[in-house]
């Protein structure tokens, strides 16, 4: 016999670690510490093992705005963590459209090849930050005591706050054949991702490091990586497992277009430099097909003038 738990199914007779998100049904799972590779990236203690993770990845932000932490969940728990996205998959808010890298509407008065012109197919799909609470192993992430102030120290931030936006927080990118993200830019400052699945071919993840700046929207080098520079581009393979630490406000992204009968699953995690920020109006209907009040209250409440 076997016992359905939220992160995993335990055999009558094992003995698995407590899980304080299933007690309240009486269910017994793995805890945050079984899923996270601790004796490899010690986030959760101070000394020298801490702090050598903590500089790799502050280097690598400064030099290309990205910090890739390979194999930080452990290989033998993916498939809860896959079953967790399995289960949430069928409340993705699936969105075909057009966008350009900055999520705004049609521009009429800047010329046709300005980047706030330049629109692409979008096509994959957004599971919202409510459909993770009780019970969630990517919940429970997001919320460990020891995840947040290492992802701050990491980047190096002295102003650091959880996602107010209660439809993006804590968040799963799934997609499918066909499907990717074309190129754009982040509404919130700083993006943690967590790679659970790959597609058999494709879903590369292509960025152009530090593109734009809080006071320079700097049109004319994202018109050169929309026309295809490659100089200004670097190209990286996620593998399931890894996490990476990156600042997609200021860095052009987009991810390669995917083949194959396998989704795709990303879990991301974000953070901001202010309290209370939330997506735009216009960017949260486009990515998870509604709003709350709390997006109306707070529309244009940012710490910068960019575009988005």
């Amino acid at each position: 016999m076997v016992t359905r738990c939220a992160t995993f199914d335990v055999a009558d007779g094992e003995k698995p670690s407590s899980c304080r998100w299933c007690k309240k049904e009486g269910r017994m799972g793995l805890t945050v510490h079984d899923f996270i590779d601790l004796n490899r990236y010690p986030i959760d203690r101070p000394g020298p093992g801490r702090d050598a993770v903590i500089a790799d990845a502050r280097a690598a932000i400064a030099s290309v705005g990205c910090a890739v932490l390979k194999g930080f969940v452990r290989e033998d728990s993916l498939p809860a963590m896959v079953a967790e996205c399995d289960r949430t998959a069928q409340f993705g808010h699936r969105n075909f459209n057009r966008t350009n890298p900055y999520f705004t509407a049609e521009r009429n008065d800047f010329p046709a090849s300005h980047p706030l012109r330049r629109f692409y197919d979008r096509s994959n799909a957004f599971v919202p930050a409510d459909h993770f609470r009780d019970g969630s192993i990517l919940r429970a992430i997001y919320q460990w005591p020891a995840f947040a102030p290492f992802i701050q120290e990491a980047l190096g931030e002295q102003h650091f706050y959880p996602y107010a936006d209660h439809l993006a927080d804590v968040i799963v990118n799934l997609a499918d054949e066909g499907a990717g993200f074309p190129w754009h830019f982040d509404t919130n400052n700083y993006t943690v991702t967590l790679a659970i699945q790959n597609a058999e071919q494709g879903g590369d993840f292509e960025y152009s490091p530090y593109l734009r700046t809080p006071t320079d929207e700097n049109y004319e080098g994202v018109e050169r990586v929309l026309d295809g520079d490659k100089s200004l581009v670097c190209n990286l393979r996620l593998e399931p497992g890894d996490l990476q630490i990156f600042k997609g406000r200021y860095s052009l992204h987009r991810v390669t277009p995917l083949s194959g009968p396998v989704t795709r699953y990303v879990a991301i995690f974000s953070y901001v430099e202010e309290p209370g920020m939330v997506g735009s109006p216009e960017r949260t209907r486009q990515l998870y097909g509604r709003v709350l009040p709390i997006h109306l209250e707070r529309a244009g409440i940012r710490s910068d003038d960019l575009m988005d």
